[in-house]
């Protein structure tokens, strides 16, 4: 097991596209990391400069003790389990696991020993004789997890291991690679496009855009506390409702509000306290953020003055645990770098969906709730958990 320190590094390819610019990541021994972000963003390139399998145009890669830059990937000590299953056909379960083991000349009785051991962790045991063909597509893939874990590598790098699984399986193999890696303590980088597993899997959570490093941290700490729009939008699923709105300080009242359309919610004093910054924004706009379980049916959970909107239901989604309501607001849409290539990497024109009356939202209703599409609503906002950005640079508005 070893740390892995990326620091300042960088890919410039010969026609000079930057996929990866100044990254900088302290990877503790043992601590399972997601590198997460849209298609394109760098996030497989920056894998691929650790793992060896990519020149390293900037900055360096130290693994343990020794800057790898220039050492060539099968002396580099990781195992890398890629999104193709990359099994030999030919071979059984058994033969697969242990091809690597066969390389390096490991004994024979000491192959057999770490095959059966790491089938046992992978309950593929009964499976060792047959051939990947005849495997689901959950079984191949802890099969070539069997492969990487069997030569007990320092550092085990994972490129979108499950996207080729339908989401069952997703959901399965991601609890077994969760329980593997805790059980082995080996340092993990993974890399995926999809939130949910990054958010289920690390330790902490790297999100990337165009190259360049966003934010990292603990993955319900990105959550609570994106940094910048792009973070916000990006992390949870639905996404952050994001609306432009103008914070004004009620002359009569003295209380802070953010006007939305023809209505308002008042700010708790705690969240100002929190944000001391979002008093310099009084009277000019901003960007507020919404988390859909922040908002809910108000005829359930009761609705205070300044904490409600008033709305109609255009679209009703039963999930079962919970109801998803999209309703239109009177606001201005979000349109800066951040939410055009969030919308990009969804493959739509804009981040939010608009109607004649306004800008769509979606709410995270209890299942208990009776709404139906075309009814007035009253959605009951939690203010105290309401995220502001700063609508020119789409930084997150926190400290003066």
């Amino acid at each position: 097991m070893a740390e892995i320190v990326i620091d300042g590094l960088g890919k410039v390819y010969p026609d000079g596209t930057r996929a990866v610019n100044d990254l900088s990541l302290d990877i503790q021994d043992g601590e399972f990391l997601v590198l997460v972000g849209p298609s394109g963003c760098g996030k497989t390139t920056a894998l691929r400069m650790v793992a060896g399998l990519e020149q390293i145009s900037e900055g360096t890669v130290r693994i343990g003790d020794q800057v790898v830059n220039n050492v060539p990937a099968r002396d580099r000590d990781v195992a890398m389990v890629f999104q193709s299953y990359a099994l030999y056909p030919h071979l059984n379960i058994f033969e697969n696991i242990a091809f690597g083991l066969r390389l390096r000349k490991v004994p024979k009785a000491e192959i057999d020993k770490r095959v059966r051991e790491v089938a046992r962790v992978l309950e593929l045991e009964e499976h060792l004789t047959r051939k990947p063909g005849n495997l689901s597509g959950g079984q191949r893939q802890r099969v070539a997890m069997g492969r990487a874990i069997v030569r007990e590598p320092r550092a085990f790098l994972m490129d979108e291991p499950l996207s080729n699984l339908d989401a069952k399986l997703r959901v399965q193999m991601r609890a077994q690679i969760a329980r593997i890696q805790r059980d082995l303590g080996v340092t993990t980088v993974y890399v995926t496009h999809d939130q949910t597993e990054a958010m289920t899997l690390g330790d902490r959570v790297a999100v990337m855009k165009r190259g360049v490093l966003q934010q990292v941290g603990p993955p319900q700490e990105l959550y609570d506390h994106p940094c910048n729009l792009f973070v916000a939008g990006f992390v949870g699923s639905p996404g952050m409702n994001l609306i432009c709105v103008e914070l004004h300080e009620d002359g009569q009242t003295g209380r802070f509000r953010v006007r939305v359309g023809d209505q308002h919610l008042d700010l708790p004093e705690s969240l100002l306290h929190r944000r001391p910054a979002l008093r310099g924004y009084a009277g000019s706009k901003a960007v507020v953020g919404i988390r859909p379980e922040d908002m809910e049916d108000a005829e359930i959970v009761g609705g205070t003055e300044g904490a409600t909107l008033t709305s109609v239901a255009d679209l009703v989604e039963a999930m079962g645990s919970d109801v998803l309501v999209h309703f239109p607001l009177d606001a201005a849409p979000v349109v800066t770098e951040d939410t055009r290539e969030l919308a990009r990497d969804a493959g739509t024109d804009e981040t939010l969906p608009a109607t004649d009356d306004g800008v769509v939202l979606v709410g995270r209703f209890s299942p208990r709730t009776h709404v139906f599409e075309g009814q007035t609503i009253s959605i009951a906002v939690d203010t105290e958990r309401l995220q502001f950005f700063d609508p020119a640079t789409g930084t997150a508005i926190h400290d003066s």
